[in-house]
């Protein structure tokens, strides 16, 4: 602080210190939230990386399933032209899975903790995030429900591969995020829709917010063990493995731009725009898993982890 006000002294402006300030407040910030440096304790550090993680991987797949549930529909009435949008179809569908399996794999533990917790009346910041989880994932699955009875791909011309996706899936995914959508820059064409189905535009998103967010704040209030915070460091190592696989098939397909029979397939900006924030989450996800792998080393070798 010293040789700050002493340099304002002697230079009252200066582009190179304001910069330097800026840098500073920005990886302090980053450092907080888990995505460099290890400023908090070693065992605080893993949980709030792995929050960050999380957080990362729920935009990337909140925009993979929206660009992915897109190809489904195409896939539904006709086969793709293209040898570079078939492989694409088929490597995003893996990687969905394998993303589905692992988020479960990951969430396993830590609702049994929270609820372990909550049961033995240690609740004490707990039942929040808890009730919040539940209430956006019982939105999230009553309207993905509902809504997904309007999957354009219902109806579709069979052929061969055409049961790659099972359709109450692709549709489910269709309808969780049909917020992710073009017509938000178009208001004329946007007020012909039906009233709920704004509505739950509008909704859907909040509740995935609410979701990651409730998801989050357990993480975080969760007294995980060392154990449980290695193996989730683990898992979000290889999400990032998936999520950059997914960006692989994804971007070839944008690449390709084979617009295939019909139109079904042709990919448009907000598919393009999509694949740029789904990249910023991977490149930060994979920063925050970095973090987290190297934060359970430092509680181990700290003797902070809890067994």
């Amino acid at each position: 602080m010293e040789l700050l006000i002493a340099d304002f002294a002697e230079r009252p402006r200066s582009r190179a210190r304001t910069a330097d300030v800026v840098r500073g407040g920005i990886v302090a910030r980053l450092a907080a939230v888990g995505l460099c440096g290890f400023t908090l304790k070693a065992s605080a550090q893993v949980p709030a990386s792995l929050t960050a993680l999380g957080c990362c991987a729920a935009i990337f797949m909140s925009f993979g399933a929206a660009l992915w549930s897109q190809l489904t529909i195409g896939w539904q009435w006709s086969a793709p032209d293209s040898a570079a949008t078939t492989a694409a179809m088929v490597v995003m569908s893996v990687a969905m899975l394998a993303f589905g399996v692992l988020a479960l794999a990951a969430a396993a533990p830590v609702l049994w903790s929270a609820g372990s917790r909550i049961a033995c009346g240690r609740r004490h910041g707990l039942l929040g995030p808890t009730a919040l989880v539940v209430a956006c994932a019982v939105i999230m699955f009553v309207g993905g429900r509902h809504f997904g009875n309007g999957w354009p791909g219902t109806g579709g011309h069979p052929w061969a591969r055409q049961g790659l996706v099972p359709g109450g899936v692709a549709a489910f995914a269709w309808a969780s995020t049909l917020s992710v959508s073009s017509y938000w820059a178009h208001p004329g064409a946007l007020a012909g829709f039906p009233a709920a189905e704004l509505a739950w535009m509008a909704l859907s998103p909040l509740a995935m917010a609410g979701l990651a967010g409730g998801s989050a704040a357990l993480i975080r209030r969760t007294e995980l063990s060392a154990r449980v915070l290695a193996f989730e460091a683990r898992l979000g190592a290889a999400a990032c493995a998936v999520m950059a696989v997914f960006l692989g098939g994804c971007g070839a397909w944008i690449i390709d731009g084979e617009p295939g029979p019909g139109n079904l397939f042709r990919p448009g900006v907000i598919d393009a725009a999509g694949a740029v924030v789904m990249t910023i989450a991977f490149v930060a996800a994979r920063q925050a898993a970095r973090t987290a792998r190297l934060g359970t080393v430092r509680a181990v070798r700290a003797g902070d982890g809890r067994a």
